[in-house]
């Protein structure tokens, strides 16, 4: 028997992307964020739900755990924090050091990738790990 859907802290909300956008006091990271939207919107085909309290999220699938529990999450998605940007990508971003390398300067997590700015990164490199990301999370859903 399958255990239930469990709910994260951070799930759908009906905040207004917009609203959430332009409450963004650093001004750099509020440009940057407006760029990174258009740019993952252009790129997955889907438009953003804030998640939580500070997660722009694109699309959504469920996943389950090696322990049975179920949880829903976004394909894509990022978030403006003081100190960088995080992108959240849905595989392991270390598995592609060349696509990591050609990106230019930032630094990463198991899922994450964290950005000073846009500025001076290969924006090409950015989406194919964005591509990357959705596919994956398409792949789960068609599997599903």
């Amino acid at each position: 028997m399958s255990k239930p859907k469990k709910t994260l802290v951070n799930t759908p909300t009906d905040k207004r992307v917009p609203d959430f956008l332009e409450a963004i006091a650093n001004q750099r990271r509020k440009a940057d964020s407006k760029v990174l939207l258009e740019l993952i919107r252009e790129v997955t085909g889907l438009e953003p739900v804030i998640w939580g309290e500070r997660i722009v999220g694109f699309g959504q699938y469920s996943y389950r755990r090696k322990n049975g529990d179920q949880f829903d999450w976004f394909h894509v998605g990022f978030s403006p924090g003081k100190a960088h940007l995080t992108v959240y990508v849905m595989y392991d971003i270390n598995s592609e050091p060349e696509l990591l390398e050609k990106l230019g300067p930032h630094t990463t997590g198991k899922g994450c990738l964290y950005l000073k700015r846009l500025e001076g990164l290969d924006l090409d490199a950015l989406r194919e790990i964005i591509a990357k990301s959705d596919r994956w999370a398409q792949h789960i859903r068609d599997s599903s």
